[in-house]
């Protein structure tokens, strides 16, 4: 999908910041360096997950939302609380941010940023998560041009891609629907299965301690890298992206021991609430075999405009 993705790349240190006032947050040093594969997840107490994110150049978020009145989500895993609402808060900034930027959140983006939508909270009917869901399909469509979507099956990026977890049927949900900006998550147990198409569970997403019992502290054993390296290898020949989430609360060294192993198995995205040691870590350690498998359009070249002259001289070379 291309929905006029020339970059302008002077302002992307400060692409949003009109609709970042306007939800009441404004980001106002420099971001990092884009990172494709790291991802965060939002903490229950933090009241304003997304100007973090932006700022260390994570490409992805995970934030936990509640419904409440009228289907409106909240941010949080609590009571709903007013004006903390997804929409205010990164939905309007994050768009915002992507629309100034000419259709990326940053110049060295290849790949859409990954919104995941976690529905958490003590109401579980299905009719509230119905209605919520159907907010949220609504607030999308609002900012179309610069979603990733699924039409009559065929899936096609955009700056942003959204996934929700948390709801127990929200694969018959969107699988219902014939043109749709989210998709699901899914797990390993997915791969070739029928019933969840890449198209609708693009992303593989699973908690580190589901399957390994490694906390980083001692080397890895063995059976557990050629385990973490085959399950990634199947993800990838059958289409999907994997992200890692839920790793051990040990010290930063020993996360970092787990990055690194994450990274060396060419997972394409490591999450987690670490923002800062992430970040840091996969500047330095960037992930091994890393492929853009949700490319981002081609972005147009702008040049210049020629400034008038009197005479004539050399003819400039310009730069490409």
């Amino acid at each position: 999908m291309n929905d006029g993705l020339a970059i302008a790349g002077g302002v992307a240190g400060v692409a949003g910041l009109a609709g970042m006032a306007t939800a009441g947050v404004v980001v106002l040093r420099r971001p990092g360096a884009y990172l494709n594969s790291g991802h965060a997840v939002a903490r229950p107490d933090d009241l304003d997950p997304l100007p973090g994110v932006i700022r260390r150049g994570l490409g992805g978020l995970t934030v936990p939302v509640t419904p409440g009145p009228r289907g409106e989500l909240f941010l949080g895993p609590g009571a709903p609380q007013p004006g903390r609402t997804l929409r205010r808060l990164v939905l309007t900034p994050l768009f915002a941010r992507a629309r100034a930027g000419g259709g990326r959140l940053a110049d060295e983006q290849q790949v859409p940023f990954r919104l995941a939508v976690e529905f958490t909270g003590a109401v579980r009917d299905a009719e509230t998560l119905l209605r919520a869901y159907r907010m949220l399909d609504q607030q999308l469509r609002d900012h179309a041009g610069l979603l990733s979507r699924c039409e009559d099956g065929e899936p096609s990026p955009g700056a942003v891609t959204v996934s929700i977890t948390g709801i127990v049927d929200v694969r018959e949900l969107l699988a219902a629907q014939d043109l749709r900006y989210a998709f699901a998550e899914g797990s390993f147990d997915d791969i070739g299965s029928p019933a969840a198409p890449p198209a609708l569970v693009p992303t593989i997403s699973e908690p580190w301690s589901r399957r390994f019992g490694w906390d980083g502290l001692e080397p890895i054993p063995a059976e557990e890298r050629h385990l973490l390296h085959a399950l990634v290898r199947s993800a990838h020949d059958d289409g999907r992206t994997v992200r890692i989430c839920g790793l051990p609360h040990g010290p930063r060294r020993a996360r970092a021991a787990i990055w690194a192993e994450l990274g060396a198995a060419g997972v394409d995205v490591i999450a987690d609430q670490d923002q800062r040691g992430l970040a840091r870590h996969l500047r330095r350690h960037p992930v091994s075999r890393w492929v853009a498998r949700d490319p981002l359009p081609a972005r147009a070249l702008r040049r210049p405009s020629p400034r008038p002259t009197t005479t004539r001289g050399e003819p400039r070379r310009e730069p490409v």
